[in-house]
């Protein structure tokens, strides 16, 4: 069984439909790119993966194991998030708190693993530092061990890379990547639609009433990709 499947969802808030008919799965080692217009629904289709929001229709089913909570979840930063003052240390500790059970403090295993995470996205060194002192590559670099920390299955983000430089978008890019090829499922929210069709295996496009679903070379030949290139012309 896929790690998720999603059959019929209806997305929307305040009674209000903003995408129906989604239906898709995601396999193990899938690198699945959600995209679409601003208000199609990719942000709340998201938080619905995770538990957070209720469907007002349609059925997620999760397989191998896998349950919301122990999703990764990088989200949207907000001002007020990246002022958190926080150490390093404690922001990506706290992904390793559902492991802790009835326990209140963390173990040795949660910190073992707090810092296998750290020296994997090469922030070791900052452990001490405040939060709120990081350049906003090096925050997501945090957020994303925290996220790690917090699932090894899959890993979902909300467009990860607004407000980075190229430079540092290109190496957000390029790490995610190789999570991937590590083994771990990659769902994410991108408005880079070119970049999602070179990194990803799998595409959903999300809009109101018709959706598309497929690998990404699949999408590079849709009428969706069609009408991408036809609107950047005029423009």
């Amino acid at each position: 069984m896929p790690y998720i499947k999603c059959e019929e969802l209806v997305l929307g808030y305040e009674g209000t439909p903003v995408a129906e008919h989604i239906s898709f799965s995601v396999d193990k080692g899938d690198y699945l790119c959600i995209v679409g217009e601003n208000g199609a629904g990719k942000s709340t289709l998201m938080k619905a993966l995770l538990g957070l929001t209720p469907l007002m229709g349609g059925t997620i089913q999760y397989g191998e194991g896998l349950v919301a909570h122990e999703i990764g979840y990088l989200p949207q930063q907000t001002f007020v998030q990246k002022d958190f003052p926080a150490s390093v240390w404690e922001i990506v500790l706290s992904g390793a708190l559902p492991q802790c059970g009835r326990r209140p403090f963390f173990g040795r295993a949660q910190k073992q693993l707090a810092e296998e995470n750290m020296r994997r996205m090469d922030i070791w060194d900052l452990k001490k530092v405040c939060y709120r002192n990081l350049s906003g590559g090096q925050q997501q670099r945090v957020l994303l061990a925290r996220a790690l920390c917090a699932s090894s299955k899959l890993l979902v983000l909300d467009e990860p890379v607004t407000g980075l430089d190229p430079r540092v978008t290109a190496e957000f890019y390029q790490l995610i990547k190789e999570l991937n090829q590590e083994g771990l499922t990659i769902i994410m929210v991108s408005h880079d639609i070119h970049t999602a069709v070179k990194c990803a295996s799998h595409i959903l496009h999300v809009e109101k009433e018709q959706s598309f679903i497929g690998t990404a070379k699949e999408y590079a030949r849709s009428d969706f990709w069609k009408e991408l290139g036809a609107m950047e012309e005029q423009q």
